[in-house]
């Protein structure tokens, strides 16, 4: 009978990228197995798909694995995310080389893969931690013993344990797993975060509820800004209540901190489901090329060479969004670079200052099996057509404003929830003083004639009345 065998896989770094260990802590039906190994530069994601890949290979090839292991990174990359990828032939994805290869381990063999919380006390995760540093600490004194043996000073092999590197936002992190400090939230933990304010946003805290209250009178303020490339326009309604913001941003690619950049932020405020006329606009630039991306939104390099770059920018921005519910379409794409961009800036992210609502989410389980694009939806909730040969976050936001007020139940004048008093009185008075008189067409001589006849003409046939008759 084939058997079943337990994996934990786990990777560590100092530095990121710096010293590195894995660990694999294998658990078969008769006896454990303590695996670990280290590489004196490499990367937090490089070091948990060895960790996955060493594991794997340890084991017989008929057995069933069960793999436990607290990186998002690998447990979605080989599950879902690889599927893709080859399909475009590894373009721009990091560490081609160790997917290609925990890939080629994988074949043929019956896996179960899962994610577990790390650093939470469970025992076989907290035991492949242990072997990642253990394996990290080794490579740490098998340098420091070649280092003796040629005969150069200690203190250069202590440096390097010693050394804060700091983080590169641009390597080998498609996804921006290693970005997170550890000391702070690691990166599962930040994901599971996210996901769960999007799927199921949470009452607001205590502080959160402070600052919303505080924003109707921030964000008038902010209208002082003065500032050539940030656009932020004036309540036109006065009304009372939640915030929120539909947004859109336009990037330099896919990537969230791998290497691609916000380049346009267009948000506009909404009140009860009435548009205040409030909304803010925001060119950036990326300092990077924006490539084939600019067939898609249309926003060339020339065009962002004079805007500021995000730094700049980030203070009046986050003031405006904080305390509201974001409302976008595939809002984990947007609130990805969003929290990407302030955390480089030096704020918290976005997304624990607001909540989010994700339409696209929204839209899938309205619609089960259907196109759920923000055109499809246009097209489907019948929405007045615009221009859309390019792709702009102000424009997009918008047009997502619309479809939002469809499928949650149609525009403001239909919510009577939502109406003072004196709208309400005026709504009825409109509708009691419409008095409408439906035309009255009465049969000919001959049409009643004719239907005398088909009436006898049914009961002769049936030998019942029919029900036509007088």
């Amino acid at each position: 009978m084939t058997q079943t065998i337990t994996l934990y896989v786990d990777g560590a770094c100092r530095g990121n990228p710096g010293l590195g260990g894995w660990g694999a802590y294998v658990i078969t039906e008769t006896e454990e197995h303590k695996l670990y190994g280290g590489v004196p530069e490499t990367t937090n994601n490089r070091m948990e798909l060895t960790a996955a890949i060493e594991g794997i290979k340890f084991c017989p090839t008929d057995a069933k694995l069960i793999i436990w292991t607290d990186s998002n990174y690998v447990k979605q990359g080989i599950t879902e995310w690889i599927h893709g990828w080859k399909k475009k032939n590894w373009k721009d994805v990091k560490n081609p080389d160790l997917w290609k290869l925990l890939d080629a381990t994988c074949q043929g063999r019956d896996i179960e893969w899962n994610w577990i919380k790390g650093h939470a006390g469970h025992t076989g995760n907290e035991m492949a931690d242990q072997l990642a540093n253990l394996g990290a600490d080794q490579t740490l004194e098998a340098m420091r013993n070649a280092s003796s043996k040629a005969e150069k000073p200690l203190e250069q092999t202590v440096v390097l344990d010693k050394k804060k590197v700091e983080k590169d936002w641009l390597l080998d992190d498609p996804f921006g797993f290693d970005l997170i400090e550890s000391d702070v939230q690691d990166d599962t933990e930040a994901l599971e975060n996210l996901e769960q304010e999007m799927i199921q946003p949470e009452e607001m805290n205590d502080e959160a509820e402070v600052q919303h209250e505080l924003i109707e009178s921030v964000a008038p303020d902010l209208l002082n800004v003065e500032h050539p490339h940030i656009m932020i326009t004036p309540r036109t309604k006065q009304v009372h209540g939640p915030r929120q913001l539909i947004l859109d941003t336009e990037t330099t690619g896919f990537y969230f901190q791998d290497t691609d950049r916000i380049i346009e932020v267009g948000a506009i405020e909404m009140v009860n489901r009435k548009l205040t006329g409030s909304s803010i606009h925001i060119y950036i630039n990326p300092k990077k090329p924006v490539g084939d991306s600019e067939n898609i939104h249309g926003i060339s390099d020339a065009f962002l060479q004079d805007k500021p770059v995000y730094a700049e920018i980030a203070d009046v921005l986050f003031e405006y969004l904080k305390g509201a519910e974001i409302i976008a379409h595939n809002a984990n794409f947007d609130m990805n670079f969003l929290n990407m961009e302030f955390k480089r800036a030096g704020f918290v992210a976005l997304s624990e200052v607001c909540k989010v609502t994700d339409t696209l989410a929204m839209a899938k389980s309205k619609h089960p099996g259907q196109k759920n694009s923000l055109d499809a939806l246009v097209r489907r909730y019948e929405i007045p057509q615009r221009d859309r040969t390019f792709h702009g976050a102000l424009l997009d936001a918008e047009i997502l404003a619309d479809v939002y007020l469809a499928m949650t139940g149609g525009q403001v004048s239909f919510d009577m929830d939502t109406l003072t008093e004196s709208e309400q009185q005026q709504a009825q008075t409109a509708r009691l003083s419409v008095q409408i008189e439906l035309p009255v067409i009465l049969p000919s001589e001959q049409e009643l004639e004719a239907h005398e006849t088909w009436v006898k003409q049914f009961e002769e046939k049936h030998g019942t009345a029919c029900l036509f008759a007088k």
